[in-house]
């Protein structure tokens, strides 16, 4: 198995264990409720992973560190990754997963900034974060700040304007720390994306909207690893990373089933973490 080091120094073998993990608590999370935004969060998985633990500049002791990386998720109902994710990295015990969605806890269905500073932005309505993002790269700029802003983006969002208008700033003003990446997992609450709204090819319309386009897998944390690498090289240009993904990736029986907000009993819940303790 490779286990080439990777940015922050955590290598493959790391990442997959970590993954692994973080499904298995989204999957506890989910259930415990017995609905929730299940499918999407163990299709994005990798990228979470990949993000904050090998790609982002972090401080898990002082999440309010001026000099980090800024993480904008624009799917903040994909909370129980989210939340998951924090977890595993270490800006929280595990334990308190367990207050998920709970009456006064702060990790809510939908991610908000009483989380702490670990949240850069409330973004509860789609399409926001990327201009929030752009607003914070492009003052980072004048400001002559190293820190760069990546934006997690749904890719039914990109049926928003605001998106498009913020793809545009972003471009005009040369905004090279900025870094897009779109969860291209064609699920959005309407059914599958492409049968709502047609949108490709979203390659070429980033292009022509003046931005670099990475096209990745986003479950291989090798591919991940060049994307991300090559975004931080380009200059000039924002960047977007567009990751395909599998909604429910990890779990054969619920890979590709287009469930937005999934209906999860327990006996079916025990079945998934039997499927995923299976996986290497």
């Amino acid at each position: 198995m490779k286990t080439d080091r990777l940015h922050n120094g955590f290598d493959e073998m790391e990442l997959k264990a970590s993954a692994k993990s973080i499904r298995q608590n989204i999957v506890r999370m989910v259930a415990r409720n017995g609905q929730g935004y299940l499918q999407q969060g163990l299709g994005a998985t990798d990228l979470f992973t990949y993000l904050y633990f090998a790609e982002a500049l972090l401080d898990i002791h002082n999440p309010a560190w001026e000099e980090r990386d800024r993480i904008f998720l624009s799917t903040a109902h994909n909370s129980a990754l989210f939340h998951a994710v924090l977890a595993e990295r270490g800006f929280f015990e595990h334990s308190r997963l367990e207050t998920y969605t709970k009456d006064g806890s702060e990790l809510e269905i939908n991610v908000s900034e009483r989380l702490g500073s670990v949240v850069e932005a409330t973004c509860g309505s789609l399409g926001q974060a990327l201009s929030v993002a752009v607003g914070v790269a492009q003052a980072a700029k004048r400001q002559n700040r190293t820190f760069r802003s990546y934006v997690i983006l749904g890719d039914g969002e990109l049926q928003e304007g605001q998106v498009w208008e913020a793809a545009m700033y972003a471009a005009s003003n040369r905004l090279d720390n900025l870094c897009l990446i779109v969860d291209l997992n064609q699920l959005q609450v309407e059914g599958h994306t492409q049968k709502v709204m047609v949108m490709d090819p979203i390659d070429k319309k980033f292009q022509a909207f003046g931005w670099a386009v990475e096209n990745v897998d986003g479950h291989e944390f090798g591919a991940l690893s060049a994307a991300f690498n090559q975004a931080r090289s380009n200059r000039n240009m924002p960047t977007v990373i567009l990751a395909q993904t599998i909604v429910g990736k990890g779990i054969p029986f619920l890979e590709n089933q287009m469930s937005h907000n999934m209906v999860l009993p327990a006996d079916v819940a025990e079945q998934c973490l039997k499927a995923l303790e299976c996986q290497a």
